[in-house]
């Protein structure tokens, strides 16, 4: 077969020859090796989320940390919340079929009169927190609230929410911390500045307290945490959801752990000997209402 010697010149000299193009040819053929440049990338890129998805399939975390929606184990909000996986998950949805319960129906007006009617006369919750607002901040905010993986341990985290609720309110007779002399501003959160003339003591059930957690709660909520934490105390539906909001994002995660676990949560120094009083009055009442709840109080209830 006879070869055709110009075109063999072409291929070895074919780097020459691009040299010798006009200035837009050039540009033109560099333009399209930029663009086989960039699917290549792009292709790249599909591969590794496709690893990444496939990691994410298989965590396998040790008991205890969470799955985070990118297949990596740990704790925390990064991992345990937005796109949580497997484990002991905040962002948990309501489970469906079996598992759970209606929270209306383990909460009912008995239950939650039985609670209130224990404080005084006189205390400004008695007129202020009512059955149905707990219920309108679950239903409009909190709808995984009290719905685990099985019916008890849904009973144990509502029976460990309204005990806390309990002590930290005197029976619902508190709306706002007694001693209201301090601001609690924290400033080496500068993110959230405290307003001018604005206090964020404990209000609401839960008695939500610092400047970072107000500003947290209100964008998650819906209000101006910083410039009206008053909001908490004067809203009864957002006081609630204050509360679930604390719970949702800085308890629930470990309530499968105990209820001593949710005590270090929610107030650490009374563990370790801190205020075993104070700790006792809480493991207490939440054992009376997981009796009343027709559910044992699991292990680990001290901290």
């Amino acid at each position: 077969m006879q070869i055709d010697r110009r075109e063999q010149m072409r291929e070895n000299f074919g780097e020459e020859e691009e040299n010798l193009k006009s200035p837009e040819a050039a540009r033109a053929s560099w333009r399209e090796k930029g663009l086989k440049m960039q699917l290549l990338i792009a292709a790249g890129a599909l591969l590794l989320a496709a690893s990444t998805l496939a990691h994410a399939q298989n965590c396998g975390c040790a008991q205890g940390l969470c799955c985070s929606k990118f297949g990596y184990c740990g704790t925390g909000d990064a991992y345990c919340g937005d796109g949580c996986q497997s484990g002991p998950c905040s962002n948990r949805p309501p489970s469906g079929g079996g598992g759970g319960v209606s929270v209306a129906e383990v909460v009912t007006q008995k239950f939650f009169d039985g609670i209130i009617s224990q404080a005084g006369a006189g205390c400004r919750g008695k007129r202020f927190y009512t059955r149905q607002a707990f219920l309108d901040a679950v239903k409009q905010k909190y709808k995984s609230f009290g719905r685990d993986a099985t019916a008890g341990d849904s009973k144990r985290e509502i029976a460990a929410f309204f005990a806390h609720a309990t002590h930290e309110t005197g029976h619902f007779c508190h709306v706002e911390e007694v001693d209201k002399s301090h601001f609690y501003c924290d400033k080496n959160y500068p993110q959230y500045p405290c307003a001018p003339g604005k206090k964020y003591y404990g209000r609401g059930p839960l008695q939500i307290t610092w400047n970072y957690n107000y500003a947290l709660a209100g964008k998650d909520i819906g209000f101006d945490g910083l410039k009206s934490p008053e909001t908490v105390s004067n809203d009864v539906v957002i006081s609630f959801k204050a509360a679930l909001w604390f719970w949702t994002n800085n308890v629930h995660r470990v309530v499968n752990q105990g209820f001593g676990a949710t005590i270090r949560a929610i107030n650490s120094i009374e563990c370790n000997g801190g205020n075993t009083a104070e700790m006792n009055d809480r493991v207490n009442i939440y054992k009376k209402y997981c009796s009343q709840f027709g559910v044992s109080p699991g292990d680990h209830l001290t901290c």
